[in-house]
């Protein structure tokens, strides 16, 4: 179990990226959910113990993040935004040496696990090509695999979709379901749709701040039969209607809002989704600003 307490961070610009989150997360697949400028990014840095916060208290499995950050890194699967390679080593070599890093030191079963991950993320056609000349989508591949080696605890994965194809992301979706039965999986993406097929828990991250999270479902729940959905020419919408999302579907305008029942016969009322909380959520804190 990974366990959050009053976690802060201000970077020396003054950003304050985390501001007393909270957070507890069980073994399984868990999402983080956020705009741009969040906080994902720094609090998945700050657990993979690349960064020290500021102050607060985070736990993994008995482990003190802050006291024992290699400790930590032993059982540590990271996958970062953006990472670099070295730029004439094959994909092989490279599993090879990071395998060595985390500590996969006998020969046959580092070579048995770098062939069944090459498998896994479909690179073993390309295993003795340079990750240098990789497309984006297969260099996102090779750090899902580095990521996996070493049988990790905890895996922590900023984006990993980014540049994949629909079938890439199908074989990533079903990949991450199968490793995360025994371990903890982070998963942070702007994609929510991908976090409410994967994730059975979520966290909805603004400005540093955790302003709802829990099983997937159950924050779903409390919205059906109060989201509602036309189609069409934009609508007026009730009075206290809070509008979720305007967007177009096949061309036609789809707009969908929370309210609690609405007696106009052109709008229907529709199955509430996460993206529906994520957006409400979000609404709702810009108003509370206001």
């Amino acid at each position: 179990m990974l366990q959050i307490k009053a976690l802060c961070k201000t970077y020396p610009d003054g950003t304050a990226a985390l501001q007393q989150l909270n957070l507890t997360a069980e073994r399984g697949m868990f999402g983080l959910l956020g705009p741009n400028g969040a906080g994902k990014s720094s609090l998945l840095r700050t657990i993979a113990t690349l960064q020290q916060p500021d102050s607060g208290e985070l736990q993994f499995d008995g482990i003190d993040l802050k006291q024992q950050p290699a400790e930590l890194r032993r059982q540590l699967g990271y996958l970062p935004q953006q990472f670099g390679v070295y730029p004439h080593m094959s994909c092989r070599a490279l599993l090879e040496h990071m395998a060595i890093l985390k500590g996969v030191v006998h020969k046959a079963s580092r070579q048995q696990q770098i062939n069944q991950l090459l498998e896994l993320t479909n690179l073993t056609a390309f295993a003795d090509k340079a990750v240098a000349n990789f497309s984006g989508g297969m260099r996102q591949r090779f750090g899902i695999a580095q990521a996996l080696l070493g049988d990790p605890a905890l895996i922590i994965l900023d984006e990993p979709t980014a540049g994949l194809d629909p079938e890439e992301r199908q074989r990533l979706h079903n990949l991450l379901v199968g490793v995360s039965k025994d371990r903890l999986v982070l998963l942070s993406t702007h994609i929510v749709e991908d976090i409410e097929q994967l994730c059975s828990q979520v966290a909805i991250l603004q400005a540093g701040r955790i302003l709802v999270q829990g099983d997937t479902e159950a924050l779903i729940q409390p919205l059906q039969g109060k989201v509602w959905q036309a189609y069409g020419e934009e609508s007026a919408l009730p009075a206290s209607a809070t509008l979720l999302s305007s967007t177009y579907q096949r061309g036609v305008l789809l707009q969908r809002f929370y309210h609690q029942e609405s007696q106009q016969p052109l709008f229907q009322n529709a199955v509430a989704s996460l993206q529906d909380r994520y957006f409400l959520e979000l609404q709702q804190q810009r108003e509370a600003k206001q």
